[in-house]
């Protein structure tokens, strides 16, 4: 018979509610700082839950108008659980993370894609496109999605945690301040003075910034004041949206500060390689169980000036694909040529299949946002042979209930509808 005294589940740790603002909440952050304290602690080889608001902070609802993603204040992502101090690891150790088991919350199994205005957060294509906000819902039934807003297509998500790292240092800190905002500062000179749409990276901003723990004033005030935005991925992992960074990976962090300080959020339940609508996967809350140990000296012994990982051995099977390429060519746009750029080639891909599934019928904001939540492939097929880097994207046969391969008669073209836009009817 079962034995209860010896059945012991695993502790959540920290506990959020997904249907509650993060801002109202405890145990969440949404800033880089060293200084944020560690809300829980952990001893190395402990399995662990912790619980995530979806990034935005219950921003975007479960409703058919994108008007909550036109609206969405950027200042308050991501929201992140947090800090996970780990008993033992110093800086300059290798902290090691075994991701167990990524899944939505029972309550909440659904999660949406987003096109953001180009001048609320942009994407790939926000001046291509000059976007306009839409979305996709997309429920959940197992392993498996589907949404009302881009019907004909089913696929089993690859779940994985977006945003994962470690606390920079204070010396970390300043290097990631100085370096973007140089950046910001020569693109702002190149653009006549006045700042970049969409910008090319975004400094420390007060506003919005949150710290769910009771602080002295001066404490929160030079966090909110310094701390890092956490819009990109950087030497501590950070936001890297790395799709087969899934249940079963293994992570290895480079440690800066005492107790490593991991922190945890953006919840995918599936997504494309390069995530490229900006809020491109599908975003979701729900529960990430962990486990972890550390390498002394790891820094050294690995050479470690970025995380390195294990990808998940559990994978969905969609062998066949329609693979598109792309060329450093804007061959969508002016025709410029451009010299080994692997950015303008995988645009160019993307592009491509953008175009062909709208021969299908699926429009241009369909397409893009299933490009950017499906599990499409991407991979740099050359970039070699100057001056065409060459780019592919491969997109899976097995997730369409319908046919859409080339055929001498053509593509058959379906009413597919429209995802959820704005109300105002503007895309």
């Amino acid at each position: 018979m079962a034995t209860a005294a010896n059945s012991h589940a695993h502790p959540t740790l920290i506990e959020v509610d997904p249907f509650i603002h993060a801002d109202q909440q405890r145990g969440l952050h949404n800033r880089w700082h060293p200084d944020i304290p560690p809300v829980v602690s952990v001893k190395p080889g402990e399995t662990f839950k912790i619980q995530c608001v979806d990034w935005t902070g219950a921003q975007i609802g479960n409703n058919d108008n994108s008007d909550d993603v036109r609206n969405v204040d950027l200042t308050k992502i991501h929201n992140l659980s947090g800090p996970i101090a780990v008993e033992g690891a110093e800086p300059g150790d290798c902290l090691v993370v075994d991701i167990l088991d990524v899944t939505p919350f029972d309550k909440m199994p659904w999660g949406y894609t987003g096109i953001f205005e180009l001048e609320n957060g942009g994407g790939l294509f926000a001046k291509e496109f000059q976007s306009k906000a839409a979305k996709a819902i997309w429920d959940f039934n197992g392993v498996y999605a589907t949404s009302r807003h881009i019907p004909g297509v089913r696929f089993a998500g690859v779940s994985h945690p977006g945003l994962i790292g470690t606390a920079p240092s204070a010396e970390l800190l300043a290097t990631w301040n100085k370096r973007e905002g140089a950046l910001i500062a020569e693109h702002k000179a190149l653009n006549g003075g006045v700042d970049p749409v969409p910008a090319v990276a975004l400094p420390p901003e007060p506003k919005g910034a949150y710290v769910g723990q009771d602080l002295p004033d001066d404490v929160r005030e030079k966090i909110l004041k310094e701390g890092a935005r956490t819009i990109p991925g950087r030497e501590h992992g950070g936001n890297c949206d790395i799709k087969n960074l899934s249940r079963g990976s293994r992570c290895y962090f480079p440690v800066f500060v005492k107790g490593a300080n991991l922190s945890v959020g953006d919840l995918h339940f599936s997504q494309g390689d390069g995530e490229m609508s900006f809020c491109g996967a599908i975003e979701m809350a729900g529960i990430i169980t962990f486990s972890t140990s550390i390498i002394k000296g790891g820094v050294e012994k690995f050479a470690l000036k970025q995380p390195i990982f294990l990808p998940s051995p559990v994978d969905p099977m969609y062998s066949a694909k329609l693979i598109f390429e792309g060329i450093s060519v804007d061959i969508h746009g002016d025709g410029k040529q451009y010299n080994m750029d692997a950015t303008v080639a995988y645009k160019q891909a993307a592009l491509n299949t953008i175009a062909y599934l709208e021969k299908i019928g699926y429009t241009r904001q369909q397409a893009y946002l299933l490009l950017s939540a499906a599990p499409v492939e991407s991979h740099v097929g050359a970039i070699v042979d100057s001056p065409n880097a060459c780019v592919t994207m491969a997109l899976p046969l097995g997730i369409f209930e319908h046919d859409i391969l080339p055929k001498a008669e053509g593509l058959t073209k379906r009413d597919f509808g429209q995802c959820a836009i704005r109300s105002d009817g503007v895309v």
